[in-house]
Protein backbone atom coordinates (compact mmCIF):
# COMPACT_ATOMS: atom_id res chain seq x y z
CA UNK A 1 0.00 0.00 0.00
CA UNK A 2 3.02 2.05 0.74
CA UNK A 3 4.56 1.79 -2.69
CA UNK A 4 1.11 2.60 -4.01
CA UNK A 5 0.26 5.45 -2.25
CA UNK A 6 3.93 7.09 -3.08
CA UNK A 7 3.22 6.23 -6.75
CA UNK A 8 -0.42 8.01 -7.14
CA UNK A 9 1.22 10.64 -5.17
CA UNK A 10 3.92 10.99 -7.81
CA UNK A 11 1.63 10.98 -10.63
CA UNK A 12 -0.24 13.47 -9.48
CA UNK A 13 2.88 15.53 -8.58
CA UNK A 14 3.47 15.27 -12.57
CA UNK A 15 -0.08 16.31 -13.88
CA UNK A 16 0.22 19.38 -11.42
CA UNK A 17 3.71 19.69 -13.81
CA UNK A 18 1.77 20.53 -16.48
CA UNK A 19 -0.12 23.10 -14.97
CA UNK A 20 -0.56 26.38 -17.71
CA UNK A 21 2.07 25.05 -20.09
CA UNK A 22 2.62 23.54 -23.37
CA UNK A 23 2.62 19.37 -23.87
CA UNK A 24 3.81 18.54 -27.64
CA UNK A 25 2.69 15.43 -28.74
CA UNK A 26 6.05 13.70 -30.84
CA UNK A 27 4.19 11.31 -32.90
CA UNK A 28 4.48 10.25 -36.49
CA UNK A 29 2.63 7.95 -39.40
CA UNK A 30 3.63 4.22 -38.89
CA UNK A 31 5.31 4.40 -42.73
CA UNK A 32 7.19 7.59 -41.99
CA UNK A 33 11.24 7.70 -41.74
CA UNK A 34 10.35 9.06 -38.42
CA UNK A 35 8.58 6.49 -36.61
CA UNK A 36 11.92 5.50 -34.95
CA UNK A 37 12.23 5.47 -31.55
CA UNK A 38 15.77 7.58 -31.32
CA UNK A 39 14.31 10.01 -33.78
CA UNK A 40 10.72 10.52 -31.62
CA UNK A 41 12.78 10.60 -28.32
CA UNK A 42 15.01 13.58 -30.19
CA UNK A 43 12.07 15.41 -30.77
CA UNK A 44 10.66 14.83 -27.34
CA UNK A 45 14.03 16.15 -26.15
CA UNK A 46 14.48 19.13 -28.66
CA UNK A 47 10.82 20.23 -26.89
CA UNK A 48 11.77 19.88 -23.56
CA UNK A 49 14.46 22.16 -23.94
CA UNK A 50 12.30 24.98 -25.82
CA UNK A 51 10.12 24.33 -22.53
CA UNK A 52 8.12 22.19 -23.26
CA UNK A 53 6.34 20.51 -19.73
CA UNK A 54 5.32 17.38 -21.26
CA UNK A 55 5.39 15.29 -23.82
CA UNK A 56 2.55 12.96 -25.08
CA UNK A 57 3.69 9.72 -26.90
CA UNK A 58 2.61 6.69 -28.69
CA UNK A 59 3.83 2.80 -28.27
CA UNK A 60 5.77 1.33 -25.66
CA UNK A 61 9.07 1.21 -27.68
CA UNK A 62 8.50 4.83 -27.99
CA UNK A 63 7.63 5.98 -24.74
CA UNK A 64 10.41 3.75 -23.11
CA UNK A 65 13.07 5.85 -25.69
CA UNK A 66 11.85 9.15 -24.67
CA UNK A 67 12.13 8.09 -20.97
CA UNK A 68 15.59 8.03 -21.75
CA UNK A 69 16.35 11.36 -22.80
CA UNK A 70 13.75 13.70 -20.94
CA UNK A 71 12.55 14.27 -17.21
CA UNK A 72 9.30 15.96 -18.24
CA UNK A 73 6.39 13.58 -17.49
CA UNK A 74 5.12 11.44 -20.09
CA UNK A 75 1.43 11.12 -21.42
CA UNK A 76 1.54 7.46 -22.82
CA UNK A 77 -1.11 5.96 -24.88
CA UNK A 78 -0.80 3.45 -28.20
CA UNK A 79 -3.18 2.87 -30.72
CA UNK A 80 -4.18 -0.38 -31.60
CA UNK A 81 -6.84 -0.83 -33.96
CA UNK A 82 -9.67 -3.83 -33.80
CA UNK A 83 -12.15 -4.86 -36.30
CA UNK A 84 -15.49 -3.39 -35.81
CA UNK A 85 -14.69 -1.12 -33.25
CA UNK A 86 -13.48 2.72 -33.76
CA UNK A 87 -12.11 3.19 -30.26
CA UNK A 88 -8.52 3.22 -30.76
CA UNK A 89 -6.61 5.05 -28.41
CA UNK A 90 -5.40 2.72 -25.63
CA UNK A 91 -8.65 0.71 -26.05
CA UNK A 92 -7.41 -1.80 -23.42
CA UNK A 93 -5.71 -2.33 -19.71
CA UNK A 94 -3.24 -4.34 -21.22
CA UNK A 95 -2.02 -1.39 -23.83
CA UNK A 96 -2.30 1.07 -20.81
CA UNK A 97 0.20 -2.08 -18.87
CA UNK A 98 2.17 -1.81 -21.43
CA UNK A 99 2.72 1.90 -21.45
CA UNK A 100 3.20 2.48 -18.01
CA UNK A 101 5.97 0.00 -17.88
CA UNK A 102 8.06 1.42 -20.65
CA UNK A 103 7.79 4.41 -18.53
CA UNK A 104 4.86 6.55 -18.78
CA UNK A 105 3.76 9.16 -16.14
CA UNK A 106 0.07 8.99 -16.94
CA UNK A 107 -2.22 6.98 -19.50
CA UNK A 108 -4.51 8.40 -22.21
CA UNK A 109 -7.40 6.50 -23.32
CA UNK A 110 -10.50 6.94 -25.26
CA UNK A 111 -13.57 7.66 -23.00
CA UNK A 112 -15.87 8.32 -25.74
CA UNK A 113 -19.03 7.02 -25.59
CA UNK A 114 -18.38 4.48 -28.57
CA UNK A 115 -18.33 0.55 -28.02
CA UNK A 116 -14.69 -0.93 -26.51
CA UNK A 117 -13.53 -4.12 -27.93
CA UNK A 118 -13.93 -6.75 -25.75
CA UNK A 119 -17.02 -5.28 -23.83
CA UNK A 120 -14.61 -3.29 -21.16
CA UNK A 121 -15.77 -0.08 -20.17
CA UNK A 122 -14.00 3.29 -19.50
CA UNK A 123 -15.01 3.14 -15.94
CA UNK A 124 -13.70 -0.24 -15.62
CA UNK A 125 -10.32 0.77 -17.37
CA UNK A 126 -10.04 3.82 -15.05
CA UNK A 127 -10.39 2.01 -12.01
CA UNK A 128 -7.89 -1.02 -13.07
CA UNK A 129 -5.04 1.65 -14.23
CA UNK A 130 -5.55 3.30 -11.32
CA UNK A 131 -5.85 0.42 -8.58
CA UNK A 132 -2.81 -1.96 -10.45
CA UNK A 133 -0.85 1.06 -12.20
CA UNK A 134 -0.79 3.83 -10.12
CA UNK A 135 -1.43 6.37 -12.72
CA UNK A 136 -3.61 8.71 -13.25
CA UNK A 137 -5.65 8.92 -16.69
CA UNK A 138 -6.37 11.52 -19.19
CA UNK A 139 -9.59 10.85 -21.01
CA UNK A 140 -9.63 11.58 -24.43
CA UNK A 141 -13.01 12.91 -25.24
CA UNK A 142 -15.30 14.63 -28.07
CA UNK A 143 -18.43 15.66 -26.24
CA UNK A 144 -19.43 17.04 -23.54
CA UNK A 145 -21.42 14.57 -22.75
CA UNK A 146 -18.57 11.60 -22.78
CA UNK A 147 -16.21 14.13 -20.84
CA UNK A 148 -19.32 14.16 -17.91
CA UNK A 149 -19.89 10.29 -18.34
CA UNK A 150 -15.40 10.04 -17.98
CA UNK A 151 -15.31 12.41 -14.76
CA UNK A 152 -17.68 10.49 -13.48
CA UNK A 153 -16.13 7.06 -14.13
CA UNK A 154 -12.47 8.53 -12.50
CA UNK A 155 -10.76 10.50 -14.82
CA UNK A 156 -8.58 12.72 -13.61
CA UNK A 157 -7.98 15.15 -16.18
CA UNK A 158 -9.90 15.11 -19.87
CA UNK A 159 -9.05 16.34 -23.21
CA UNK A 160 -10.57 17.46 -26.50
CA UNK A 161 -8.62 15.46 -28.09
CA UNK A 162 -11.13 13.18 -30.16
CA UNK A 163 -13.12 16.53 -31.11
CA UNK A 164 -14.20 16.47 -34.47
CA UNK A 165 -12.42 13.05 -35.02
CA UNK A 166 -15.78 10.34 -34.14
CA UNK A 167 -18.97 10.46 -35.72
CA UNK A 168 -20.57 12.54 -33.21
CA UNK A 169 -18.54 15.28 -34.08
CA UNK A 170 -17.12 15.02 -37.93
CA UNK A 171 -19.19 17.89 -39.21
CA UNK A 172 -17.05 19.79 -36.49
CA UNK A 173 -13.71 21.27 -37.18
CA UNK A 174 -10.82 21.44 -33.96
CA UNK A 175 -9.54 23.28 -32.08
CA UNK A 176 -12.56 22.67 -29.76
CA UNK A 177 -12.91 26.09 -28.24
CA UNK A 178 -16.63 26.23 -27.88
CA UNK A 179 -16.51 22.16 -26.09
CA UNK A 180 -13.94 23.54 -24.38
CA UNK A 181 -15.31 26.23 -22.79
CA UNK A 182 -18.81 23.76 -21.90
CA UNK A 183 -15.81 21.26 -20.52
CA UNK A 184 -14.24 24.54 -18.01
CA UNK A 185 -17.29 25.16 -16.94
CA UNK A 186 -19.25 21.93 -16.06
CA UNK A 187 -16.16 19.67 -14.59
CA UNK A 188 -14.48 20.12 -11.67
CA UNK A 189 -11.14 17.98 -12.93
CA UNK A 190 -8.58 19.80 -15.27
CA UNK A 191 -9.31 20.23 -18.73
CA UNK A 192 -6.74 20.16 -21.72
CA UNK A 193 -7.22 21.59 -25.51
CA UNK A 194 -5.92 19.37 -27.50
CA UNK A 195 -6.25 18.87 -31.18
CA UNK A 196 -6.25 21.92 -34.08
CA UNK A 197 -3.93 24.17 -32.32
CA UNK A 198 -2.03 25.44 -35.13
CA UNK A 199 -0.13 28.95 -33.92
CA UNK A 200 0.89 30.85 -30.38
CA UNK A 201 -2.09 32.63 -30.48
CA UNK A 202 -4.52 30.04 -30.84
CA UNK A 203 -2.38 28.26 -27.49
CA UNK A 204 -2.81 31.30 -25.59
CA UNK A 205 -6.46 31.70 -26.53
CA UNK A 206 -6.93 28.20 -25.16
CA UNK A 207 -5.20 28.74 -21.62
CA UNK A 208 -7.12 32.17 -21.41
CA UNK A 209 -10.44 30.06 -22.09
CA UNK A 210 -9.69 27.98 -19.32
CA UNK A 211 -7.68 25.19 -20.10
CA UNK A 212 -5.50 23.83 -17.49
CA UNK A 213 -2.75 23.20 -20.56
CA UNK A 214 -2.03 22.62 -24.35
CA UNK A 215 -1.01 19.89 -26.14
CA UNK A 216 0.00 20.10 -30.01
CA UNK A 217 1.20 17.85 -32.45
CA UNK A 218 1.15 18.43 -36.30
CA UNK A 219 1.66 21.81 -36.05
CA UNK A 220 5.13 21.38 -34.47
CA UNK A 221 5.80 17.73 -34.94
CA UNK A 222 3.94 16.60 -38.14
CA UNK A 223 6.72 16.62 -41.09
CA UNK A 224 5.35 14.60 -43.19
CA UNK A 225 1.74 16.48 -42.79
CA UNK A 226 3.00 19.78 -42.85
CA UNK A 227 5.02 19.28 -46.23
CA UNK A 228 2.42 17.45 -48.03
CA UNK A 229 0.25 20.36 -47.42
CA UNK A 230 2.78 22.68 -48.42
CA UNK A 231 3.50 20.76 -51.55
CA UNK A 232 -0.04 20.39 -51.72
CA UNK A 233 -1.00 23.83 -52.62
CA UNK A 234 2.17 24.81 -54.78
CA UNK A 235 1.75 21.99 -56.85
CA UNK A 236 -2.05 23.38 -57.19
CA UNK A 237 -1.39 27.17 -57.57
CA UNK A 238 -3.09 28.64 -60.47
Amino acid sequence: MRDEAVRVEDAVDALEALRGGLVVSCQAPADSPLHEPSVIAAIARASQNQGAVGVRIDTPAHVAAVRQRVQVPIIGLWKQQFEGCDVYITPQFQQAKAIAQAGADMIAIDATLRPRPGGETVASLIQQIHTELGKPVMADVDTLESAIAAAAAGADWVGTTLYGYTSATRHLSPPGFDLLSQLVATLSIPVICEGGIASPDMAHKAIDLGAFAVVVGTAITGIDLQVNAYCQKLGGRE
